[in-house]
């Protein structure tokens, strides 16, 4: 029997492995769910880009044999749709980490959203600011403790996937690190819908989140994922304290915005050529 992963080699750049994620993160997995899709889709990795920004999620292009970018903090989204304007046929990865996409990168985040721009928003969720110290991030939960919060949050965090449809995703999906196998799936659903996507993937981070918070190793990390969390269903807030859906929550077809560029800016030599 091969290696698990064996068949993935080729969308790995294997010379600069092993990865530089502390043992027993979560990114891993969703490294490996993200191959896993580009293996379903058969793409081709020459018209594959996969960009990153800072943090422990943005070591994440280091490692895919794509067309890979590291970029500045928060900026990924930004560099995303430059990519994409400037060639549509591309399919463009954009993955963040939960400060990176909803903190500093807020306000990209919503305004691609906005856009409907064929971009897919892969967001490593592990509720602190892990590579600069574990410091309370967006989406840390409210009394949780943080490097920055030792007595617990008081801030009310940001629900992604609520603040993505609100902002006008057309794809918005939750899963966690203990559904591994929901991560390629969500994943090549994502990249074969032809809009805005966001997938955001609950990771463990036992280092500073699990350690501070006294969540234990990384397998009983995953265990509080897996209690954290409910199979999406209508329900009330007053039912949900405390814990948060997973599954898909949009997907739905609307104009694209490239495709809409594309069609004003044809007009408009149709125009100047009459």
């Amino acid at each position: 029997m091969p290696r698990r992963g064996k068949n993935l080699e080729k969308y790995l750049r294997q010379d600069i492995m092993p990865s530089p994620w502390c043992p027993g993160c979560g990114h891993g997995n969703i490294l490996h769910g993200l191959l896993e899709s580009f293996r379903r889709l058969e793409l081709d990795l020459d018209k594959v880009v996969v960009i990153g920004g800072i943090g422990c999620s943005g070591r994440t292009p280091f490692f895919t044999n794509t067309n890979s970018m590291h970029t500045t903090h928060g900026r990924a989204l930004a560099f995303s749709t430059g990519v994409k304007m400037a060639n549509p046929e591309l399919t463009v990865v954009s993955v963040m980490g939960d400060g990176d996409s909803v903190g500093i990168g807020g306000n990209h985040f919503i305004h691609a959203c906005r856009r409907n721009i064929n971009l897919n928003a892969i967001i490593f969720n592990n509720s602190i600011y892990g590579m600069t110290g574990g410091q309370t991030a967006p989406t840390t939960p409210t009394g949780k403790k943080s490097t920055t919060s030792y007595s617990g949050s008081i801030e009310a965090p940001f629900d992604i996937v609520e603040l993505s449809m609100a902002a006008g995703a057309t794809f918005v999906a939750r899963t966690t690190t203990f559904d591994f196998q929901e991560i390629p799936n969500l994943i090549t659903r994502a990249i074969e819908h032809p809009g805005f996507s966001v997938v955001e993937v609950l990771s463990q981070c036992p280092t500073y989140y699990g350690r501070i918070n006294k969540l234990g190793d990384p397998t009983q990390m995953l265990d509080y994922e897996k209690d954290l969390t409910f199979t999406s269903e209508p329900i009330s807030r007053e039912e949900m304290l405390g814990e948060m859906p997973v599954g898909v929550f949009r997907e739905e077809i609307k104009p694209e915005y490239t495709e809409q560029y594309n069609q004003v800016y044809s007009n408009k030599e149709e125009i100047h050529a009459s």
